[in-house]
């Protein structure tokens, strides 16, 4: 060969070597940041070229699929009695994308996860159509529906847990919005997500009232601080008197900490101050315990960490850089303490539970389009809070609250209930409508299948008719009977 027919073969080669690396390179390295490339609208195609997988409640899809028109996104997601299911299934949108639920098992549900990857090559030797997977929820319809149809106009949330498992039973946040009102890509599902949004909407239907919003936890909060005095060893005896001087004046300060009107709260017994709930008794046992202390009980409860239950819940905070008096007004729920619903009714649980706290979580299963179990969420142990003795000693004072005390309205009939109710101040200078606070457990003969926590933000009402065991109570007493319902 002579030179320059070389130079044009080695020239040659290099190009060709050129594009199998350029080839490869965008093939294995760059494929998934190109896949995931917003402008890629071929991979958007191809994921609303088939039904989605359904999102399951006792059973039955809360979710479904349906054909559009006029598109080349064939398919976008309808949802059965979306407001009540959108706080837990998030939404699916061909123009918005997803979240939550739909969004972290995207994979399952579009049918493109690895786990499903047999049942994609079946599907093409059989020429079956495409399917998704199918997430099993832990959720039960008739509690959700309690906890829905009780918030009814109210704003506000709710979440209960099986104590002995940790699963969750019910999510609901109220106002709701409906995902399948902007499940497509027209210009009718662009206004309707406009409409949602909190620059046009001050009620904040998208947010999550349930898993994101934190909020003052009140008098609720009181049943956290029982517990810290218990295992610190500051009180031994829920029915001796403790130290707890009336008036009492906020350690470093000349203010007096108030109660809630002329209450029995001078040396009041733990049982007697949690039924009544005084203000002082547990003040002053959060300020003689320390902040070291509180801090330590409440992070064996979960606060101030995020959960996720798969879908991240904001983090409840009890301060870390507080002085005794802050303290003091912290250990009642006030001053810097916030917590989430799902955070309250954790707390509710690990008490029912004889000390022990589960995980919660929402997702029993995934499942492949054969009904083959692709994984399966065990119960996992979270922490122990309390001993088993002294969560018996707090649940005894907790139902002397409903059956004696301010709970009342939470009674179920033949079945043992434990609560606590809570009126939060908020505001500047407290000058808005306090949030009403409720948080419960029942028992029954085979143990405690059901905790619950409601809020309720009921801006509307006159403020002297808000309270945790009028607003809330009710509420948290119509799931829990739900549940007990559902399982006889």
């Amino acid at each position: 060969m002579n030179k320059p027919l070389r130079r044009i073969a080695i020239f040659c080669g290099l190009l060709v070597l050129a594009l199998l690396v350029r080839d490869n390179w965008l093939q294995y390295v760059r494929a998934d940041e190109l896949n995931a490339q917003q402008h890629n609208r071929r991979v958007q195609i191809e994921r609303y070229s088939d039904e989605r997988g359904n999102i399951i409640v006792d059973g039955k899809p809360i979710t479904g699929s349906v054909k559009t028109d006029g598109s080349d996104f064939i398919y976008k997601r309808t949802y059965l009695n979306g407001p009540m299911w959108a706080p837990v299934t998030g939404y699916a949108s061909q123009a918005f994308d997803a979240n939550q639920i739909e969004k972290l098992e995207d994979g399952i549900l579009t049918g493109n996860d690895d786990r499903l990857f047999f049942d994609r090559t079946m599907a093409m030797f059989t020429g079956e159509k495409k399917r998704g997977g199918d997430v099993v929820t832990t959720l039960s319809g008739a509690a959700q529906k309690a906890a829905y149809e009780g918030l009814g106009k109210k704003k506000g949330a709710v979440a209960a847990i099986d104590p002995q498992t940790g699963k969750i039973l019910a999510l609901a946040s109220t106002p709701s919005y409906d995902p399948s009102s902007f499940a497509g890509n027209s210009t009718k599902d662009s206004k309707a997500w406009t409409a949602l949004d909190k620059k046009n909407n001050p009620d904040d239907p998208m947010l999550n009232r349930a898993l994101r919003q934190t909020y003052p936890p009140g008098s609720t909060f009181k049943v956290l601080t029982a517990a810290a005095a218990l295992e610190h060893g500051l009180v031994t005896d829920v029915d001796k008197p403790t130290d707890s001087p009336l008036p009492w004046t906020m350690p470093g300060t000349t203010t007096q900490l108030q109660n809630e009107g002329n209450i029995p709260c001078k040396d009041a017994t733990l049982r007697e101050a949690l039924r009544v709930s005084c203000n002082t008794v547990f003040g002053k046992l959060g300020a003689d315990l320390g902040k070291d202390k509180m801090l330590e009980t409440a992070k064996k409860f979960g606060f101030n960490e995020e959960q996720f239950i798969p879908v991240r819940a904001a983090a409840s905070v009890f301060p870390t850089d507080i002085d005794p008096s802050q303290t003091a007004q912290s250990s009642i729920g006030q001053f810097d303490t916030r917590a989430t619903p799902l955070q309250m009714a954790m707390i509710a649980a690990a008490v029912a539970n004889d000390g022990k706290l589960m995980k919660p979580y929402m997702i029993d299963q995934l499942r492949a389009p054969s009904l083959d179990v692709l994984s399966q969420t065990e119960p996992e142990e979270m922490s122990r809070p309390l001993s088993p003795e002294h969560a018996q000693m707090l649940q005894s004072i907790m139902e002397t609250v409903v059956n004696e005390g301010t709970g009342k309205n939470a009674r179920i009939p033949n079945v043992t209930v434990g609560g606590k109710t809570g009126t939060a101040q908020h505001g500047e200078n407290n000058d808005q409508n306090p949030y009403a606070w409720f948080i419960s457990y029942a028992k029954t003969d085979s143990g405690s299948p059901v905790a619950v926590a409601v809020v309720v933000e009921d801006g509307s009402a006159v403020r002297d008719d808000i309270s945790g065991g009028g607003l809330a109570a009710p509420i948290a007493k119509a799931v829990m009977k739900a549940v007990i319902d559902s399982k006889k």
